[in-house]
């Protein structure tokens, strides 16, 4: 069996960035039951937080896993469980893009403190603003390397 250790940061929205997750103690709900289920399907998830319009979670990805395939089986049984559980108002519903960048075993920490602190981040800037500063940040790495 092949030993692989590559980890994905993924950030990903609610539908139409509506702030359906505004409560804290049902962003901790959804994101421990996203944790459970994703465990329960053999998806290594390592660290996962938000705000109220977002998730982001770093992943580390079995040789046997797809991107499309992880992000299909977390977004869409976390949206199902969600509306068959009533947790909002309205019908909830993420956003089919999201953002993925592989993460290094050096910047690890960096990648955990700053999903970690998703509450404090969000006081302080949106989340468009954050997507923007992430794609901008890469795209440097990238031309730089």
């Amino acid at each position: 069996m092949p030993y692989l250790k590559i980890y994905i940061h993924f950030v990903w929205s609610t539908k139409n960035r509506y702030p359906f997750l505004e409560n804290k103690e049902l962003r901790l709900k959804v994101w421990n039951h996203i944790r459970n289920n994703a465990k329960q399907k053999g998806i290594f998830i390592d660290f996962i937080s938000g705000y109220s319009d977002h998730c982001h979670c770093l992943i580390s990805l079995r040789f046997d896993q797809t991107i499309q395939k992880v992000m299909q089986m977390i977004k869409g049984e976390s949206s199902y469980w969600i509306n068959k559980n009533k947790l909002t108002l309205e019908k909830f519903a993420w956003q089919e893009e999201y953002y993925g960048v592989s993460v290094s075993a050096a910047a690890l920490f960096r990648v955990r403190d700053y999903i970690k602190n998703q509450e404090i981040h969000h006081s302080k800037r949106k989340f468009q603003e954050e997507i923007d500063e992430l794609i901008t940040k890469h795209k440097f790495q990238q031309f730089n390397n």
